[in-house]
């Protein structure tokens, strides 16, 4: 059987490093894709943790997948090969649940993300159910659609199921790996933009991201400083850190939302009535399905929002993801394949 190239974790919580594996040929409804890019997500560390269910090892970690169609399995329709596809956190799901025959298969309970369920992207090739495809269009590089496939179908699923309206005041917290995509996403629908973030050296930044307004947490009240502004109609919260949303709440408008998609493990510490309070709401928002990142790309196209990136071939895996773990990468890395030397 042929094989390829891939960097894998042997053991949970082990270091990732190179190796080979089985190229494995594409099933009844699935494709191998030629991978030309993978993005490195903080999601990541729970795979190769060993935190989510399913993942045995070694395990070939990457969910922000892009490249094109190497080969279809028996009774794919609509894809052909050559292809130009990505691949984010859903991965595929079981289809007779009650979410995916709602067409919510991103809730789905046997939901397949790549890097788990089945080897991931950090790799030449990837073989992945057809139903998880979402087409890559011609002015995106695949290095530039690959983090548009996780994290930034994330913030703007998010903000297009927000109850907001062009106009309405959007806020959103944090200005890393998500919020940076978060704001220039928000911009671009017509919201009044507010960056929040640490730091008045950010203020620059988030203006040239798309912000109108910056909210320095460091020196401000946050809470206040939105509710001096009429209050936000929606807070997206792409932080992990549970203090800070709940700083944010007390700036939500009359029926404002707190929507949560930054996964922070400690409790949000919340009075009730600040939620009686205007009637406000929170709620968490998970990625989406594969057409919701195809409307992602199409829209990142029409409106010029790209991910900040820094890209480093396959073989610096290793060196990449330690640097993206440390905070030092502004603000997605991402591996590519083809471009480093091939063995002889």
């Amino acid at each position: 059987m042929a094989r390829h190239r891939v960097m894998h974790v042997p053991t949970p919580g082990g270091d990732l490093s190179p190796a080979e594996a089985e190229t494995v040929p594409p099933g009844p409804g699935q494709v191998r894709i030629a991978v030309e890019a993978c993005g490195i997500c903080n999601s990541d560390h729970m795979i190769i943790a060993g935190l989510l269910p399913g993942a045995d090892f070694p395990r070939v970690p990457g969910h922000e997948i892009a490249g094109r169609i190497a080969v279809l399995g028996e009774g794919v329709a609509g894809w052909n090969v050559g292809d130009r596809v990505a691949v984010g956190w859903y991965g595929g799901s079981c289809g007779h649940c009650d979410a995916c025959r709602t067409g919510d298969g991103v809730l789905c309970p046997e939901l397949q993300v790549p890097g788990a369920a089945y080897q991931g992207g950090y790799a030449e090739s990837v073989t992945v159910p057809a139903v998880a495809l979402a087409a890559i269009p011609d002015e995106l590089s695949s290095a530039e659609a690959a983090p548009l496939a996780c994290a930034g179908v994330t913030v703007y699923n998010a903000l297009r199921r927000s109850s907001a309206l062009p106009g309405d005041t959007v806020a959103v917290l944090g200005l890393g790996g998500l919020g940076h995509l978060g704001v220039q996403f928000a911009a671009k629908m017509g919201f009044d933009t507010v960056a929040v973030a640490r730091g008045e050296e950010k203020a620059s930044l988030a203006r040239q991201l798309g912000a109108r307004h910056y909210i320095d947490s460091t020196r401000e009240d946050v809470g206040q400083a939105l509710r001096e502004m009429g209050g936000a109609k929606v807070v997206l919260a792409t932080v992990n850190n549970a203090k800070a949303m709940a700083a944010a709440v007390p700036g939500l408008g009359r029926r404002g939302e707190l929507v949560v998609v930054g996964a922070a493990t400690e409790p949000l510490d919340l009075p009730p009535l600040a939620l009686l309070t205007d009637c406000r709401r929170i709620y968490g928002h998970a990625s989406g399905v594969a057409v919701d990142t195809q409307d992602t790309l199409r829209f990142a196209v029409q409106t010029g929002v790209r991910p900040w990136i820094e890209e480093a071939p396959l073989a610096d895996g290793a060196a990449a993801f330690a640097k993206m773990a440390s905070g030092g990468a502004r603000f997605r890395m991402v591996l590519t394949v083809g471009a480093e030397p091939q063995p002889s």
